[in-house]
Parts: structure tokens; sequence; C-alpha cells
């Protein structure tokens, strides 16, 4: 079976691992400070806060962002559940948005339509690696006076017009997830160009102070380890080889897929890849499990991110009317894209995804 994703920890990232074990000094240290400052050079050199995940970053993020009790932020509900789950935990309200099926991420035109006097915030996702329209949301919250966040957990190195992932909103999270773009083994970093919200958050991860014993609010304890950290530092210096092989694999499976829609880039962006999702024109949700069943047969792992809108699970239980978010939840299966796949294995990928569809 070809995997849906698979994880790479070389002997660099072992090494690296060890490197801190030797010390005997595991908890939040040197390698998590230094892992900040590499990273930092991703996002045009804002200030980073490494955290112990992706949801933790998101939460934070809004708490030191300024984000009160029954503050609405709207966000899409074609995502992941952290998405909203964030909002929520920070005692915000998270409003759903309609997306843009040609792009999977959140329809600016909807967003405005959602704008209330308890709206604080906007967070766009960019899903699968495609950054949102942050130009036109930028707009839209200087013309409203909204804070602008973004959830990057997927979206290391991707850009819009010559702007990356995590260098527009007042606050950005990253996600260290294992089947991320990159990895340090789980973690998250928190990304902003404010000092104020750069402190608060620096005392939030750490039970709310920067100074060992010298408290000053209520924190958490979402320290990154610098065992993580290590692990992280290695991948920084990997990932934009890796996201290059990523755009090389998709361009062959862009050329070579036939009877079904292979994502969209839109002009000027540029594409990260955490995700290669493509869409069967009229599927349903039976229809297409089944052809995900058949693809899996053929050796060839898949999947779909997100079976249920957010809006629909359990623990928001809301009855709204996102008709393209209810549409393509139906028709999206992600194929293997990652960058340790072979030519044969890509090989495999298009003729197996290509027999099933043919049949379908």
């Amino acid at each position: 079976m070809i995997p849906a994703a698979r994880p790479i920890i070389g002997d660099e990232e072992r090494e690296a691992v060890d490197r801190v074990l030797r010390t005997g000094m595991m908890a939040q240290g040197p390698e998590v400070k230094a892992f900040e400052e590499e990273f930092s050079a991703f996002v045009g050199g804002r200030h980073c806060i490494a955290v112990n995940s992706g949801t933790s970053a998101l939460h934070l993020g809004f708490l030191a962002a300024g984000l009160k009790a029954g503050d609405e932020v709207i966000v899409p509900s074609f995502s992941f559940a952290a998405t909203a789950n964030s909002v929520a935990l920070a005692g915000g309200v998270p409003v759903f948005a309609d997306i843009d099926p040609k792009t999977f991420n959140m329809d600016p035109a909807h967003v405005e339509t959602l704008i209330t006097e308890k709206t604080k915030g906007i967070m766009p996702v960019h899903l699968y690696g495609h950054m949102a329209d942050m130009d036109v949301f930028e707009a839209i919250g200087k013309k409203h006076g909204i804070t602008i966040y973004e959830d990057s957990a997927q979206a290391h190195l991707a850009s819009l017009n010559g702007r990356r992932s995590g260098e527009w909103g007042k606050v950005a999270s990253f996600s260290f997830y294992p089947t991320k773009n990159m990895t340090s083994g789980e973690g998250g970093m928190i990304v902003t160009d404010d000092d104020h919200v750069d402190h608060l958050a620096r005392m939030l991860r750490n039970q709310g102070g920067v100074i060992r014993y010298q408290n000053e609010i209520v924190g958490f304890n979402n320290r990154m380890t610098d065992i993580h950290a290590a692990i992280g530092r290695v991948q920084v210096t990997k990932v934009e080889a890796w996201t290059q092989k990523r755009r090389e694999n998709a361009a062959y499976l862009d050329a070579n897929l036939k009877g079904v829609i292979t994502p969209y880039v839109r002009p000027g962006s540029e594409h990260s890849y955490h995700q290669y999702t493509i869409r069967i024109p009229g599927a349903t949700g039976a229809s297409r499990d089944a052809m995900i069943a058949a693809i899996k047969e053929g050796g060839v792992g898949c999947d779909v991110y997100y079976p249920t809108p957010i809006h629909r699970l359990p623990s928001f239980n809301q009855k709204l009317d996102l008709p393209m978010t209810e549409m393509v939840v139906q028709e999206v299966i992600s194929i293997p894209v990652h960058p340790s796949l072979t030519q044969a294995e890509l090989e495999q990928v298009v003729s197996v995804v290509n027999d099933v569809v043919a049949k379908a």
C-alpha cells in the first residue's frame, strides 16, 4: 500500500534527539529558542512562539490577541475541528462560512454577509496548503476593523503574491503534527508581528510567566520540549526541498489524471500541497466512498479531509445553509503527493485512480 502520508524521520533527526537526551535537559530550553529563530526566517522575520501542538497555537493565539468571551470569529466549516474548537476554547463563538468549491477555501463574499457588531475576528484556513484570499480578507478586516488570523496548519511555505503563509494575519498558527509538511514529532508555532501578542503568548504557554516563579497571569503548560524542537530544527533545513518535490509530484498528477477536478492554484499563489485533493464531479458520499475502497484495493492510500463539516459535528450541531461545503464533502478524495513517492509509485497512483474513475 502506498501510504497517503509518509513522515520522513532520518538519522539527523535521531541524532538531534540523542544530543538533547545526552544533556539531561529536555524541557523548553535552548533548542526551542533556536527553533523559533530558525522558523522565523520562513515568515518574514516575525515573532515565533513554539508550543506543544497546532491546536495550542490557535488557542493561545486568540487569547494573546485579546479575544473575549462572546466574541465572534468567522471560520470555514470545511476544515479540521481544531479550527473552530480553538475559538470556543478561547471563549469565542465560531461563526461558520461557506467555501469557494474551486479553491476549497472560505468565500470572502459569504464572510461579509456574516459580519455583525459581535464579529471580532476572521480566520481563513489555507486548506491543503493553498492560500486563502488573504488580500481580500485583509481589505475586509481594515474596512470593518476586524482582526485577521491565519490557520496555517497545512500551509508551510505556501505564498500569495510573494507573501508567505504566516505573514498576513495579526496572528498565524502552524502545526508540526507528524503528517504535516514538516514535523517536530508534535508541536505548533504561534506567529505574530505584534510585540504585545508575542509577550502574552510566551506567558500563556508557560503558566503565565516568562521568568521562573514570576507568574504574571493565569496560564497553561503548553510548552514545546527541547526534544521536539531539536527534530523541528532539522526539518526546517529540509522543508524547502520537500515542498519543491511535492510541487513536482502535483504537477505530474495534474498532467496525467483523467475524469477528475485537480487542485486549483490561484494566480500569484504557490501551493505547498499538504494534501493533493481531487474532486469527483457529481459524486455522492456513498459513490465516492465506494471509489475510495476501490482505490485502496489497488494499493493506493487515500482518505477524505473532511467527511463532516464542523457545523454538523455533535460538538457544534448547527443547521446552516452552506451548499458549497455540503457539495464538496461528498466529492473530495485526497491521494498521495508526499515527497518520498517514487516515480513508480506516482505512476501507480495515476493508473489506479484513472481506472477506478473510468469504471465508476
